[in-house]
């Protein structure tokens, strides 16, 4: 049976008009876009060793599958009351966590500004990046430079400093060859970036009744689509041979099947409905074109004066500064 969709209050941060709505709505970023996502964060060695450290990739997948599409889907689909809780309560999440990489022997703390630009870059640049290859196709330049302003708006639900964001694809790729060194591949991430091509994404993988006899042949697809859009080390490193026949092969696949998928609405959120319940309740209103209560986008700051809460930087910067105080 399905869920009643209540209305949001607004449209969040950005609306319908948007770039981010454009891209974020179509099918292939809540599938492929969303895999790829959590695979590449897992080379940056303290990301990795703070996922490995809580033990939930390995033991509950689909469950953080769900729960990460759900705060990604909130800070860009959601309303602003939404967003900012989302925010907020991982930001407190992210502030009981830490501990030591035994890869580079350094404290890992998931609030560090450094690993969030990361963890948001690679999410957008992916999701951008598995639209244009299996969606409708490259961005205009216009759409291209709304869509990197856009993402740098978005950062400010993280620690993240804006001036640091990348506001073009020449920026974006400037920024993976500065970073490119301090990536490892380690065992650990190895695994779970295994862990992830094998099924932590339940919204393709899992069939309904009869139809799920076709669900191993889906879940190759989505494992062959998402390498597809790897870069050749990152390849290498998860041990895959794959060449661009079987690349051509699955795009030609994809494209047709996520044009079908964009132009059923419906059938898209009843499957994020069974597959992903918590992303559902607040992917679906924007799925569906649910109009809100009050027809407005709200700047990120002005959602969390609302709530009564400091932006994450803010937060992070003065928890920083308790912490220097007192271990002087």
């Amino acid at each position: 049976m399905t869920r009643i969709v209540n209305a949001p209050l607004d449209y969040g941060i950005f609306g319908p008009e948007s770039v981010t709505w454009k891209v974020y709505r179509y099918p292939t970023s809540m599938t492929v876009g969303f895999t790829r996502t959590a695979l590449t964060e897992m080379f940056d060695p303290l990301v990795v060793a703070s996922v490995a450290g809580t033990g939930s990739l390995r033991q509950r997948a689909a469950d953080r599958y769900d729960r990460t599409l759900e705060y990604a889907g909130a800070l860009v689909l959601a309303d602003s009351a939404t967003a900012a809780h989302a925010a907020d309560t991982l930001m407190r999440i992210h502030s009981s966590i830490t501990g030591l990489d035994p890869e580079t022997g350094r404290t890992y703390d998931p609030n560090d500004p450094a690993g969030q630009l990361w963890i948001h870059l690679t999410q957008w640049q992916s999701v951008l990046h598995v639209y244009e290859l299996f969606g409708p196709g490259r961005l205009s330049e216009e759409d291209e430079r709304q869509y990197w302003e856009e993402c740098a708006i978005a950062a400010q639900f993280q620690t993240i400093d804006p001036a640091e964001v990348p506001r073009s694809r020449a920026e974006m790729r400037a920024y993976y060859q500065r970073v490119l060194p301090d990536m490892v591949v380690s065992e650990t991430a190895v695994e779970h970036a295994q862990l992830i091509l094998n099924g932590a994404n339940p919204v393709l993988t899992e069939l309904p009744g009869p139809l799920s006899i076709m669900s191993p042949l889906v879940q190759w697809v989505l494992r062959r689509a998402t390498i597809a859009t790897l870069p050749r080390w990152m390849r290498a490193a998860i041990g895959s041979r794959q060449g661009p026949i079987v690349d051509a092969l699955v795009t030609a696949m994809l494209r047709p099947t996520m044009r079908l998928a964009a132009r059923q609405p419906k059938m898209l959120a009843k499957k994020l409905e069974s597959a992903s319940p918590r992303a559902y309740a607040v992917l679906a209103p924007a799925i569906l074109d649910i109009a809100p209560t009050t027809p407005e986008t709200v700047s990120v700051g002005e959602a969390f004066r609302r709530a009564g809460r400091p932006l994450p930087r803010e937060q992070y910067l003065a928890l920083v500064g308790d912490s220097v105080t007192s271990a002087l």
